[in-house]
């Protein structure tokens, strides 16, 4: 019998995984170079995620992040205040901004997480402001 349950309960686990939403890959493109992110599975995430692909002109602010002050509003959900990442992608409802975190400095503050440049998004603290491409990966 527990091996009938054990064996029903791991077919229940993939056949979950398998109705998960596909993951929402993105290129984030600067200066010819292609950073790879993925986005989470959230409604403002889907809703930035329909807008690709798109380029603004992203202001370095504080020297930790870079900023977008978007024009219309994303969805606010869930909110966090803990630790950021270095290559988070947030969204700050207050102003409205799309925001790429290059850089750690223990700050601690309300938004909405995105997603996650996987590696290289370092490269933001010699860009200053600069256009950024972002697009679904094929």
């Amino acid at each position: 019998m527990r091996r009938l349950i054990a064996a029903f309960l791991l077919l229940l686990s993939l056949l979950a995984g398998s109705v998960c939403a596909e993951e929402m890959k993105i290129i984030v493109a600067i200066k010819g170079k292609n950073l790879h992110a993925v986005l989470e599975d959230n409604p403002a995430s889907r809703a930035l995620y329909a807008q690709m692909p798109f380029t603004v002109k992203m202001k370095d602010l504080y020297e930790r992040e870079m900023c977008f002050f978007m024009s219309g509003k994303l969805p606010e959900t869930k909110q966090t205040a803990s630790n950021y990442s270095v290559g988070d992608i947030i969204y700050w409802p207050p102003q409205r901004c799309l925001v790429i975190l290059y850089k750690q400095n223990g700050e601690r503050f309300r938004r909405q997480h995105l997603g996650h440049i996987e590696s290289g998004a370092e490269i933001f603290s010699t860009t200053g402001d600069i256009e950024v491409t972002f697009a679904p990966a094929e």
